[in-house]
């Protein structure tokens, strides 16, 4: 019965919200910071946790400027981290999403209306350029959330980090946010539909500015939010005395 409910749940919810974004942005609402797309992305996210039996604890947060655009580098495992993302944070927080999803009709026009991320990855290899739209999005006041792992981890284990997404805060000057999500894939594992109730915390390191750093630092910002989110891990793990 869980993972009915789950389908359904994820199903209708999805439905709902998408749908009022979409007529929205028919009406030519365009995103603001706290607007209408903040507050359905937040929803979106809230409602699915608390639909699905999930709790929210969050860890760091007051370290954070709500008012300031970040690259938040999040370790993946499951679909649940998405909607903790969006839950927790009180930022403008769209997802990278490839440019080609523009061409999709009504969707591209309701996705661009609300201010998600774009970025051209034909061009990703060849073009420090193919950042700039997804940059200026991004200083307009919106804050971005990446797995830089480039896919979810099946059991927890940290994979390695990629560069592009650390390129994409260079581009945008902003301060990366290093993030960890424990065990949220014993909620629900990746390529499973059996959803399990229980907390899921999101973990917040101190942010890593990246001024004066240009496309050539990418491989030691990278180096450095890994080395960020594996002490935030290694928290958790330690014995409670040792914290």
């Amino acid at each position: 019965m869980r993972t009915v409910w789950y389908l359904l749940s994820l199903t209708g919810i999805t439905l709902w919200i998408g749908m009022r974004s979409i007529v929205t942005s028919w009406m030519g609402v365009r995103w603001k910071r706290g607007g209408y797309y903040d507050r359905g992305s937040r929803a979106w996210g809230a409602s699915l946790l608390k639909a699905n039996g999930i709790a929210l604890t969050t860890t760091g947060l007051d370290r954070l400027d709500p008012e300031r655009s970040y690259v938040f580098a999040s370790n993946h495992t499951s679909l649940v981290d998405i909607w903790a993302l969006m839950a927790a944070l009180p930022h403008s927080l769209r997802f990278v999403a490839k440019q080609e999803m523009l061409k999709l009709p009504v969707l591209g026009r309701a996705m661009r209306a609300a201010g998600h991320i774009f970025i051209d990855r034909k061009r990703l290899k060849s073009a420090f350029g193919a950042y700039d739209d997804a940059a200026a999005a991004i200083r307009s006041g919106i804050s971005a959330a990446v797995f830089p792992e480039g896919t979810r981890s099946p059991d927890g284990t940290l994979l390695p980090f990629k560069r592009a997404p650390f390129v994409l805060a260079i581009a945008a000057g902003v301060p990366v946010v290093p993030v960890y999500i424990p065990d949220a894939w014993k909620i629900l594992t990746p390529g499973s539909m059996r959803m399990r109730s229980g907390t899921v915390e999101v973990r917040f390191g101190d942010p890593i500015p990246t001024e004066g750093l240009t496309a050539d630092d990418r491989d030691m910002l990278a180096q450095r939010t890994q080395a960020a989110v594996e002490k935030l891990r290694d928290a958790v793990d330690a014995p409670t005395g040792a914290r």
